[in-house]
């Protein structure tokens, strides 16, 4: 029988450990129950990954976030991605991104003058990256357009669903488990602003944050009410005031 050289069961190991931590990255916060089922892996595995990764800072534990009302029961113990694990994927954010936030902040006056300067470059990027969006989003039938917005996003480099809520009102969650510019957005938060004003826009809706990545959150997570539910009726036409009101931050 030949033996399996030591280097080869580590490259196995490392190579499974990048799989748990890309699930995580893709689904968001996840169980080990959540990984033992989408990695067909056994769940002892999954938790022997996981110890590894926590000691590495990749990952950290916490009490499962619940939306909505509350089930009898501890909330299950999630695994999600700390700064350290994130910065371990490729991320187009970088200190000359802050530096350059900070420069337009100062070159227009600083104040509340540097703070609208920062706020018209995000919604000027925000307008170009929407024209993307937007034609996958118009192309979709009504009932779809959150999960079209989720699959373009996905292809922008979010990791992005769109999934019923939970909890007694009608609407979806878009989660985001990937946030490329997540460094950049904790110190200026007008770029969560600006993508929320932008999904209200292209969704003709009102939309709420109710958790940013910038915030330390783990996930994105932005609720889209149906059409035709409580507000959604020609809030498109306010939605930069109010939409802008949480994004960027945790309003619970």
């Amino acid at each position: 029988m030949i033996e399996t050289p030591q280097g080869e069961l580590a490259t196995g190991e490392r190579s499974t450990r990048d799989r748990v931590a890309r699930s995580i990255l893709d689904h968001g916060p996840s169980t080990v129950a959540d990984l033992a089922q989408r990695l067909g892996l056994t769940q002892a595995a999954v938790r022997r990954h996981l110890d590894a990764l926590v000691a590495d800072d990749v990952v950290a534990p916490r009490a499962q976030r619940v939306y909505g009302a509350r089930t009898r029961g501890r909330p299950a113990k999630v695994f999600a991605l700390t700064d350290c694990g994130r910065d371990a994927f490729d991320q187009s954010y970088d200190s000359l991104a802050v530096d350059a936030m900070r420069w337009i902040a100062q070159a227009a006056g600083g104040g509340e003058q540097g703070e609208a300067a920062v706020a018209a470059f995000a919604r000027a990027r925000m307008a170009a990256q929407a024209e993307t969006y937007r034609e996958a989003v118009e192309a979709a039938a009504p009932g779809d357009r959150a999960e079209a917005l989720a699959k373009a996003l996905t292809a922008d480099g979010y990791a992005a669903t769109a999934k019923s809520a939970p909890g007694p009102h009608s609407g979806e969650q878009l989660c985001q488990h990937h946030c490329p510019v997540a460094h950049v957005a904790e110190q200026f938060p007008q770029l969560c602003e600006a993508e929320t004003e932008v999904f209200s826009r292209l969704l003709g809706t009102h939309v709420q944050r109710l958790a940013t990545i910038a915030h330390g959150d783990g996930v994105c997570t932005t609720f889209i009410p149906r059409s035709g539910s409580a507000g959604a009726t020609g809030a498109a036409q306010t939605d930069s005031s109010v939409s802008a009101s949480t994004a960027g931050r945790n309003p619970a």
